[in-house]
């Protein structure tokens, strides 16, 4: 089972329960190092709501860079730690306690995803969790004993939709049916038991046949959302477990013939509106056949995943199956090689004096990710596939190789840590790769991605000023378009950024002649920029540019100029 931790982070990365998996062990422990020098420190303490402080806390620390350390420590009965031998780059520090929650909090002393850097004292505000406790009995009342129960969370403390399967939690119920699931988030959530599922701890027994019962004693589409407050504690989530038998999807998955490939293959529920949520089955190495039992009717995905100790990855077409009162058989999943793409980051400098002595990107700062045509998931393919390839930082030299890709069209993507330089172009193969999809098929491996960051970046930060009797709209949006005519089509020369209490700030700007425009968002995008720079919105850009240019507000940006309180109409 080697391989197994390796894709629970690859499908769940990014969430604080994977983030922790790393052991209780006492004493600080690091993984082998890279060649960067392991000189810092970082020191801190883990306190509770009140400030008091947590001893016997986990912390959990990982350098952000290509094969960056990680190390793990715990706190003193003062809930201070220490973690010494630190690289000379950021890195990301988790907090870990039974039953308690890291806090919702962004700010810089208190955010569980906060980048430190040696040198940092810190200071982490874990919060207790809350309970949800309850008893699950039979239609005649009698406990239902060794039964998992789980929770999972829908929508987060502030009423925001999360993806399927974000946070679950699962126990089983003791010799008088009863259940308690502490450590919880606030939020609304689903409790349901029986049949089988990605998270299951109870192993098998005889619920695995049927149809999961949700609270009260419902399908999961008439399932009961149960809100849960900070700290709270919920008593009496009961469940009459209905036990109704379930269908089966059964079949075979085949792909590479390595004695140490293991298969892994997902069932994907196709929810009203495009929800997806998924279950997945671990299978031994040379193992082939696979079953979900305890299904009811519906429309699923099931996709086959091969993998071996070479970390080679190989992913089936998902098959749409229909179940309508009766089993299906037969399924076979063949499973193709996933694609790469590789290349590098390039820094330009400049001579502008403006720019002396400002701070150069990071190699092991900057990340290069390739996104998934947005159109393309849902359709044919579950959704979870096209998050197998993630970003991947620049070694030591700049170099980038984008693995673990589903067979489609991408666009690229970076992020890097300077604010005096920006993002001058992404090229593919000589041309240009932010005006046209780059497609791969299964197995290819593709190079000559270039991405180009150059020196002296502007930034704009102001505020939105509406005229008497006029208000600020909701969800509104200022943009940057380029008023050189030879620019117009150059997709990185277009800007865009949410206002916020009635305030925006645009970083990393190409120097150079802009209209400035403000208007409510193109659609609800959590990231206006997003939808701006995507290939397909030529005639977005075109538009917005005729708008910015009719409004008639022109600012210009000098390399490495940041410019402040400037004053925006709505």
């Amino acid at each position: 089972m080697w391989l197994r931790a390796q894709i629970l982070f690859r499908c769940v990365a990014g969430t604080i329960a994977m983030l922790l998996a790393t052991g209780n062990t006492v004493g600080q422990t690091q993984s082998p190092a890279t060649n960067l020098s392991n000189t810092g420190t970082i020191t801190g303490r883990v306190v509770n709501e009140s400030g008091q402080p947590l001893p016997n806390a986990e912390i959990w620390a990982r350098a952000n860079g290509p094969q960056g350390a990680s190390l793990t420590t715990m706190t003193d009965h003062e809930g201070k730690f220490k973690l010494t031998g630190l690289q000379r780059v950021s890195y990301t520090i988790v907090a870990s306690m039974p039953s308690y929650m890291p806090t919702g909090d962004r700010g810089r002393d208190n955010s569980q995803s906060a980048k430190y850097e040696a040198g940092d004292s810190v200071t982490l505000t874990l919060v207790k969790g809350g309970v949800i406790t309850g008893k699950v009995t039979t239609a005649e009342g009698e406990p239902v004993v060794a039964i998992g129960v789980r929770v999972e969370l829908l929508r987060d403390g502030d009423g925001r939709r999360l993806a399927p399967g974000s946070v679950v939690r699962e126990v089983p119920t003791d010799d008088r049916g009863i259940y308690r699931i502490y450590g919880l988030p606030a939020g609304s959530f689903i409790v349901g038991v029986g049949g089988t599922n990605d998270y299951s701890r109870t192993g098998i027994n005889a619920f695995d046949s049927n149809v999961p019962t949700y609270a009260p004693s419902s399908t999961r589409d008439n399932a009961a959302e149960i809100s849960l407050r900070p700290g709270e504690e919920l008593t009496g989530v009961d469940i009459r477990y209905r036990g109704e038998p379930g269908r089966a999807i059964s079949g075979t998955a085949t792909g590479p013939s390595r004695e140490d490939t293991e298969f892994i293959v997902t069932l994907t529920h196709l929810g009203d509106g495009g929800s997806q949520r998924n279950e997945t089955i671990y299978q031994e190495p040379r193992a082939r056949e696979f079953i979900f039992p305890g299904l009811p009717d519906g429309d699923y995905y099931v996709t086959a995943q091969a993998n071996s100790r070479n970390d080679d990855m190989a992913v089936s077409d998902s098959k749409l199956i229909q179940i309508r009162g009766a089993d299906v058989t037969g399924v076979e999943l063949a499973t193709q090689p996933l694609g790469s793409v590789s290349g590098r980051v390039v820094l330009e400098e400049t001579k502008a004096p403006e720019c002396t002595d400002k701070k150069r990107p990071v190699f092991a700062e900057t990340s290069v990710a390739a996104w998934h045509k947005e159109q393309e998931p849902g359709k044919d393919r579950a959704r979870f596939v096209w998050s197998m390839g993630q970003p991947v930082r620049a070694d030591a030299q700049g170099n980038v190789t984008l693995r673990a890709l589903a067979a489609g069209e991408y666009r690229f993507v970076t992020q890097f840590s300077a604010k005096e330089w920006y993002l001058r172009s992404i090229s593919f193969a000589a041309s240009d790769a932010m005006k046209k999809w780059t497609r791969v098929k299964p197995g290819d491996r593709l190079s000559g991605l270039t991405v180009t960051l150059a020196e002296g970046a502007a930034s704009l930060s102001g505020e939105i000023v509406a005229g008497e009797g006029e208000t600020v709209p909701e969800k509104l949006v200022v943009y940057l378009a380029p008023v050189e005519r030879e620019k117009a089509d150059d997709v990185l020369r277009f800007y865009a950024a949410l206002v916020s209490k009635g305030k925006v700030e645009l970083t990393n700007v190409a120097p150079g002649r802009y209209w400035v425009l403000a208007q409510p968002a193109i659609d609800d995008a959590a990231s206006p920029l997003t939808k701006l720079r995507l290939p397909d919105e030529v005639e977005t850009r075109l538009r917005l540019r005729r708008a910015a240019e009719a409004a008639k507000t022109e600012i210009e940006l000098k390399p490495c100029q940041r410019v402040v309180d400037f004053r925006i109409k709505p």
